[in-house]
């Protein structure tokens, strides 16, 4: 029975045409569709705009480093703060630098001179990129000017250190490479997730009430399993290796046993919440607007420590919340599964959780068992 609930499984996803779109076409497409946006990696020549109170050589100095930088494209140069805070608002540029009057004369001196950088909170990677660059050109004239007095003052000059940044895991610094892997495996969250719930709909909707044998329920759950593997296989194996995404980082092992907690928590969410809808419609209408916050949920784009406790519990719920940390950990950060001790535990829980209670509702119904599966 179970054999024969597996192969159905699978005759079903590509009998129907919604389902199969849903579940192998879109997770082809979206592979390519996404990444496509991010293909740049890093944002460059981003609109600032200068403020220069001071009108000396050592302002003039910075305006000239500050222009050619490669992240950042001296857009503006008005005459005042306030100029500058308007400028920003309305054309939605990157940052302003305001350098103070009296900036050259503190660092003859030997005071310390100040530089006031603003970034566009409403485009933070943008501002972010901007305001490293401008950073690193206001350290190379602190730099040039702490010796400049050392030597005036009669003192040996140290040399001047050098700052090498070497990033450990998202090496190129790109968006796409800290974003589509922790996105990829929500991709393949959502599609086995809501094709699922719509096949299950759509007998309901045909047949009205049935009642699943266990057997026939996990050969239903392999089935969509193995469909899940593959989908990992594919994104961890080839998209991510297309992409020049950090990728492979981990153990084979680990990424097994990461992947297939990851897979069975979603398919025992999946079967779950399958047995609530009576409609194939239902679950489309009801879920496909729910990404973007399942992936605020996860803790990628916006830190887990600064989202309200409640709600990070709630997160918890989900498999993408611990199936995407426990995943990018693996495969894009080296982790070991010791390592992510939280993570491994808290899908096991919900395999366990998700599976009693689609067992329960799928199996201990008062209702007729489901005749197309059913041996003959």
């Amino acid at each position: 029975m179970i054999g024969r609930a597996f192969l159905a499984t699978f005759r079903a996803v590509l009998s129907d045409r919604s389902a199969f779109m849903l579940i192998v076409v879109s997770t082809i497409l979206y592979s390519f569709f996404y990444p496509s946006a991010y293909s740049g990696e890093v944002a460059v020549r981003i609109p600032v705009a200068v403020v220069d109170l001071d009108d000396s050589g050592a302002s003039r100095s910075l305006v000239r480093r500050i222009a050619a930088l490669q992240q950042a494209d001296l857009a503006a140069r008005p005459a005042s703060p306030g100029a500058a805070r308007l400028w920003l608002e309305t054309t939605g540029a990157g940052a302003v630098v305001i350098i103070p009057e009296g900036f050259e004369r503190h660092i003859l001196n030997g005071a310390q001179g100040t530089v006031a950088l603003y970034g566009n909170g409403a485009y933070l990677l943008r501002s972010s990129t901007a305001l490293s660059g401008i950073g690193l050109a206001v350290t190379t004239i602190a730099g040039e000017a702490a010796s400049d007095q050392a030597m005036a003052q009669g003192a040996p000059a140290r040399p001047a250190l050098s700052l090498v940044q070497r990033p450990l895991f998202n090496t190129r610094e790109g968006y796409g490479s800290t974003v589509f892997p922790g996105v990829g495996f929500l991709i393949i969250h959502q599609t086995l997730l809501m094709g699922l719930t719509m096949l299950a709909a759509t007998l309901r909707e045909t047949l009205g009430r049935f009642r699943l044998p266990s057997r026939t329920l996990i050969g239903i759950a392999l089935a969509f399993f193995v469909i899940g593997w593959a989908d990992v296989a594919y994104y961890a194996g080839f998209v991510f290796w297309f992409q020049d995404y950090p990728r492979a980082a981990g153990s084979p092992g680990a990424l097994i046993v990461g992947g297939s907690l990851f897979v069975g928590a979603t398919v025992a969410a999946a079967l779950a919440l399958a047995s609530l809808f009576r409609t194939r419609e239902r679950p489309l209408q009801l879920w496909m607007g729910t990404s973007l916050a399942i992936f605020f949920l996860a803790g990628l784009s916006w830190p887990a420590e600064a989202t309200p406790a409640w709600l990070a519990l709630l997160a918890r719920l989900l498999p993408t919340t611990a199936g995407i940390h426990l995943m990018v950990g693996l495969n894009q950060m080296g982790a070991s599964l010791a390592e992510q001790t939280r993570e491994v535990l808290n899908l096991a829980i919900l395999i366990l959780v998700y599976g009693g209670l689609a067992w329960w509702r799928f199996t201990k119904i008062s209702a007729p068992d489901l005749q197309p599966l059913k041996p003959d």
